[in-house]
């Protein structure tokens, strides 16, 4: 039985209570949550989430997502979507870098993965002060899907030169599952 799913994305100020009202709107209709991110950034709540559900509990949950929305101060968008086909001759690989913040730094690291036709699956950036000197710095956590065909050796000697030339501390290791 193919399972049918909904993308549900969600932006407001932040609030204490914010999960616990999505979650009950989800659970209601009898959908439920397959994966999800949720964080706060800046002032404002954000989530992204897949939810799960018979057809006519989607339509339902799509149905009382606008004033849900509304009361809750949550603007919300929602898409039916399929499941994802399965990473044929993909290998998952984990990427981190940590540099001194500066501007740019994503859309090099992005640029040099679509140049070469690796899909960013899932990316994750933040600052901090550095300890002792307080320096502002950046880290980018990503999960890339790398082709069995790819050279990898080529890929991370290609890679560590690019963050060198940029002075970014990286690595570029198979994901653990």
């Amino acid at each position: 039985m193919q399972k049918n799913f909904l993308v549900i994305s969600a932006l407001g100020e932040d609030r204490p209570g914010l999960v616990n009202e999505l979650s009950q709107l989800i659970s209601e209709t009898g959908c439920s949550i397959e994966d999800s991110r949720m964080t706060v950034l800046g002032g404002d709540f954000a989530i992204v989430m897949l939810v799960e559900g018979r057809w006519n509990e989607l339509a339902k949950l799509e149905a009382g997502l606008p004033s849900a929305g509304r009361r809750l101060g949550l603007a919300v968008q929602a898409r039916r979507t399929h499941p994802g086909a399965p990473a044929a001759n993909l290998l998952p690989y984990s990427v981190e870098v940590v540099s001194v913040d500066h501007p740019g730094i994503v859309h090099q690291l992005a640029n040099f993965f679509a140049s070469r036709e690796i899909n960013i699956r899932d990316l994750t950036t933040s600052t901090y002060a550095a300890a002792h000197t307080g320096t502002p710095m950046f880290q980018v956590q990503m999960t890339i899907d790398v082709s069995a065909a790819l050279h990898i050796a080529r890929l991370r000697e290609e890679f560590m030169d690019l963050c060198d030339q940029l002075n970014l501390d990286a690595i570029i290791e198979p994901l653990r599952q």
